[in-house]
């Protein structure tokens, strides 16, 4: 799994005019929790840009102040109407303790239903899994080379390796859709 790493500085005051004066300077307000004690920090913003707008799953290196921390996101919040970076909640990762995790969906194989014409809709863009950290998958693939016309693949299809899927095993992941010309095709054939 990628690394990232953040550099940290520890916050003197919590409270909303303290949070707010930060995201003044551009840093975001942070916390670390999951270990022996929890960490209030802040970071500058434009370090998460690697880490929050991507698909990709990363493990950060937190680094406040000289001590390091090994860390998942679990909650990022936004504004909601500006879409501004507001606060960032990590875990710190302890060898040997389970994880949840969004993990990413990575598709293998050819479907025959899109070789037909279909077209592959996604309905599942991440599939949340737990671990421990040095088993968390950077991606979870899924097979579609069975996938026919108007067929869908569900989470139960999906074999894990050395973690275990929290997703309901009945939702589906992606499916081929029939385009309205083949529609059109198969019904004149009949």
């Amino acid at each position: 799994m990628k690394s990232l790493e953040i550099v940290g500085f520890k916050r003197a005051n919590l409270g909303k005019k303290d949070a707010k004066a930060i995201r003044l300077e551009s840093y975001v307000p942070c916390v670390l929790y999951g270990g022996a004690e929890q960490v209030h920090f802040s970071a500058p913003a434009i370090l998460f840009r690697e880490l929050l707008y991507t698909p990709e799953v990363h493990i950060v290196d937190l680094n406040v102040e000289g001590t390091h921390y090994s860390a998942i996101v679990q909650d990022a919040q936004f504004h909601p109407v500006n879409e501004m970076l507001l606060h960032v909640d990590f875990l710190e990762l302890q060898e040997g303790k389970e994880v949840k995790m969004d993990v990413p969906v990575k598709y293998v194989g050819v479907s025959p239903g899109v070789l037909a014409g279909g077209k592959l809709v996604s309905k599942l863009r991440k599939i949340k899994v737990r671990a421990t950290p040095e088993n968390l998958p950077e991606y979870v693939e899924v097979d579609i080379s069975e996938l026919a016309l108007g067929k869908s693949i569900k989470v139960n299809k999906v074999v894990p390796n050395n973690y275990t899927i929290l997703t309901n095993e009945q939702a589906p992941i992606a499916t081929v859709a029939i385009p309205r010309a083949l529609k059109g095709q198969m019904s004149a054939d009949k």
